[in-house]
């Protein structure tokens, strides 16, 4: 497959429906965590994508393994706030699993990809 687009990356594709994913999932979280975790959890999700995006974006080999190491950094905090708000009781184990388990293919999906750069 030819990858025209940073749409056409399956990273990019999986790192989007993470994001949708998170907002769903922080839904019913408590609304004094809106301008705390909430919105960290939620900028951190989108900034996978995000980052994913405008490496790409920038059609130069070095920055976009650069920023495919920010999106992989964003996902480690993703993991770390959503095991947080797992032990807070804000969300539960079942869904906490579902977006680690993404998470982890995303970042597998991420260092191949820079692996190949």
């Amino acid at each position: 497959m030819i990858v025209k687009s940073y749409k056409d990356l399956i990273a990019w594709q999986k790192a989007m429906d993470l994001a949708l994913l998170i907002y769903s999932n922080t839904e019913n979280f408590p609304s004094k965590e809106m301008y705390g975790l909430i919105s960290q959890i939620r900028r951190s999700a989108v900034s996978v994508a995000s980052n994913i995006a405008e490496g790409h974006s920038r059609n130069n080999t070095g920055e976009f393994r650069q920023f495919l190491g920010i999106a992989y950094g964003s996902l480690a905090e993703l993991e770390t706030q959503i095991m947080l708000s797992n032990k807070l009781g804000y969300i539960d184990d079942g869904k906490t699993n579902d977006v680690l388990t993404l998470a982890s293919e995303i970042g597998k999906i991420i260092n191949g990809i820079k692996s190949k750069l």
